[in-house]
This record gives C-alpha cells, structure tokens and sequence, in this order.
C-alpha cells in the first residue's frame, strides 16, 4: 500500500537541485578533509578507523563489518507490537531503502510517488523524531517494476554527509547531504534506462564515492569526488541490467572492488577503475551483494540461470579456470545477500531456504527452510541470523552447532529493507513505519 508524503519540513526549498529491496552500501576504508560546496569547512574524519571505531554506528549497507555480520551485539530475540518496541515512527512515502545509522542519526529514502518527488529524511536515534526530509528530485519517475520502488538505493553516511542514488530522468543522481538536510552537491554519475528499476547502493572509498549503474543500453561503473561531486573515474560495463551493489573489501591482501554483472563477477582498483580480474558467471542477471573472506569471494545468481561461484581473489585478468574454488547449483540466492562466518557460507534464499555451505569445497552442511519469500539480507549477530520476510515477520536462527529457529517476530507490516542492529537494537523499516527494537 502506497502512501502519500504530506507537507513536511525542510530546510531547502522542494526545488532543490532490490527493486526488492535490501540491496546496498559498503565499505569506508578512508576518508579525507573536504570543504563543503554548501559554503565553510566540513570536517570529516579522515582516517577509516576513526569512522569505524564509533561504537555501535551502522553507517553503510551490510555494517560496520562489512560483511552482515556484527559480534559485539546482543539485540532481542523475541518482539511484538507490544514487546521490547523501544519506538515506531511512520516513514510516509514507498522505499526499500534500508536505514542508516552515524552518531544520533538515521537515515532513510523514501518517494511519494503520487507527487514525483524523492527525499533524504532524518530521524533522531534516541526516539525516532523526524529531524528533517529533503526534497532531492521533483518528477522525473522513472519506470519501475511492481516490486521496486523509487527509493530503493541504501544511502552511505561518513560523520559528517549522507550520500543518496536515486534514478531520475534517464539517469542515476546521486546526492550529498550535510547532517543538517542541506545539499551540498548533485550530479548525474551516468545515463540509465532499465524498465525494472534501480536498488544499487553508493560505496564509499578513501575521497571517492562510487555508484554502479549497469542498465539495457549502457551500463557503468563511476567513481565521484565526495568533496565536490566531481567525476574521478568511470569504466565501461557490460550491457544489461544487473541489480547487485558493489562492495569495496580488502581480500587476499589488496583493496578491491567487488561487482557482479551480466554473466560476469569483476574485480576492479577502487581508485582508479583498473579492471583487476574477472570470471564469467554466475548468471545473466543478480541482485545480490557480494561477500568476501580471507582470499575468497562468493557470488550468487540469479536468473535464468542458478549457480553460485567462490573464488580465490588473488589473480590477474581472467580467473575463471584458474582460480575457481568451487561452484554449485543448490543453495543459491537471486536477491539476498551470503553472509560469511568461520568458514561457512549462508544463504537464505528468495523462497526461503536456507543452506550452510563450507567455503572449503562448497558441501552442503544443512539445508533448511523458512516461511515465505524474502528480499532481505540476512545479519548475524550475537551468534543469532535475523532476516524479515516480505511479509513482515522477521525469523531469527542459529546456524551452529546447527539449525535452530528460535523466534518467529510478527509486526504485521511487511517490507523489503535488511534489519540494521547496534549493540542490543534493531532498527527494522517496515512498508510503513520505521522501528527500534530493544530489550
């Protein structure tokens, strides 16, 4: 059910210039001083450690890990509408964008799609209050399919600015936002056309913020300076529509950029957009987002074709025959994201089931089942999975010593967005509502 955004508050005026959602925002590995285009200085930090070191933030898709996984939480296991609900506040608009969360901050996208327009909002921590929502985008709409929205992208937060990717007019724009609500820059990072949507989300790296744009005619990759908006890079991507969000980790010893695309998984320079390695498969079309452990990275796909490739990511040009690890046909995902934990592999997939594969061969540990379908990613923490289905009942299990299911949370409001979890909270984004869940 769609609802519409009434008049709301802003500091700018509204002319301001996974698909099934869960999509989205990784790794902050560095950051530099910048001075804002809104006018001042805007101290950022500028080292990844003291970004990251801030207990309990979850300021990029797949959180302060990197990976869907955080180990120093320990979030409720049960809930309900009236248990262990610290608040709720409604979210008016349509998005699958997943919350997140730097200092006393949260951060959504959301679209009124009656209105054609696109918003930031902001949200108080500490008892959800609306801080403000910026208009981004008036018009414009692109075409969606009826499972996305026109805000499905995860925004990205480095302490001091938000950084938003909405696809309007023909093309991705992406955003950035001081802490206020104030736009500092706009830009086009590419032209996009692709009749299902868009739900990649924006990667932050070192002074960069970088964007995929894979889409029907001519797909990309660009890299922009954070400071200014300014293009560093872009890079040529095979053409068609590929809906996973890129991910910057640092495997087998070097920093990389990790994307899938039309019938290929590639390793890029964060930097620079060199090409590093690539592989073909695991199918022509994927949502989901890369995960990576050690040397070894996983990809899961998709449609038509259903495969899942583990790769040793220590090579040059391409890797398919040389450094393949395994690939199987069972235990694959087409939109949630793999999580990694101690030599294993998790899969939940789009029909709910789920598979513990080894990353050593690829064996299947156990494969169980959930109920319904799912568009979410999977968290692991305090040794517990937490996944909402589309309906809105989020399960939470354990997967060792083996499969346990030890709740089943119903707050009768489906949903496409990831759980996002900080110390003992969860901040879960229903279709209608944004909550914090905590003991």
């Amino acid at each position: 059910m769609n609802r519409c955004i009434p008049e709301r508050k802003s500091e700018l005026p509204p002319g301001a210039p996974a698909w099934r959602g869960g999509v989205t925002v990784a790794v902050l590995l560095s950051v530099a001083v910048v001075t804002g285009a809104c006018g001042g200085a805007d101290r950022v930090a500028d080292d990844f450690e003291s970004v990251k070191s801030r207990p309990g933030d979850w300021g990029w898709w797949r959180g302060p890990n990197l990976d869907g996984t955080i180990r120093d939480a320990d979030p409720p296991v049960t809930w309900s509408e009236t248990e262990n609900i610290v608040w709720k506040t409604p979210v008016p608009g349509r998005g699958h964008s997943t919350p997140s969360i730097s200092g006393d901050r949260i951060f959504v996208q959301t679209a009124d799609e009656e209105k054609k327009v696109q918003y930031v909002n902001c949200y108080r921590r500490d008892n959800g209050e609306e801080l403000w929502s910026t208009p981004v985008h008036e018009g414009a709409f692109m075409a969606v399919d009826n499972k996305n929205t026109q805000a499905s992208s995860t925004p990205a937060c480095d302490g001091e600015r938000v950084y938003a990717a909405f696809p309007n007019g023909s093309a991705i724009r992406v955003t950035a936002l001081d802490y206020g609500g104030k736009i500092a820059w706009q830009q086009s990072a590419g032209s996009y056309t692709c009749t299902i949507g868009y739900a990649s989300s924006p990667v932050i790296y070192k002074s960069l913020v970088i964007v995929s744009g894979d889409n029907d005619v001519a797909s990309f990759a660009t890299a922009l300076h954070r400071a200014t908006g300014k293009i560093a890079w872009t890079v040529k991507r095979p053409t068609g529509a590929s809906y996973g969000s890129p991910v910057v980790g640092n495997v087998a010893g070097r920093d990389q950029l990790l994307m899938t695309t039309v019938n290929e998984v590639i390793s890029y320079d964060p930097l620079t957009g060199e090409k590093l390695w690539y592989s073909k498969g695991p199918a022509k079309v994927m949502a989901s987002t890369m995960a990576f452990s050690g040397d070894r990275v996983i990809a899961s796909g998709g449609f038509p074709e259903r495969e899942i490739l583990c790769i040793r990511a220590d090579g040059t040009g391409d890797v398919g025959s040389s450094r393949l690890v395994w690939r199987k046909q069972r235990g694959i995902a087409y939109v949630p994201s793999p999580v990694i934990n101690d030599g294993k592999a998790y899969v939940v997939n789009d029909q709910g089931i789920v598979s513990c594969l080894t990353m050593e061969t690829g064996d299947e540990v156990w494969m169980k089942r959930l109920e319904g379908n799912f568009s979410a990613s999977p968290v692991l923490a305090g040794g517990r999975f937490y996944i909402p289905n589309e309906s809105g009942v989020t399960f939470v299990f354990r997967g060792e010593p083996e499969f346990e299911i030890l709740a089943r949370n119903d707050l009768g409001d489906g949903g496409f967005a990831s759980p996002v979890i900080c110390g003992d909270r969860i901040y879960l984004r229903t279709n209608h509502y944004l909550y914090c869940i905590g003991g």
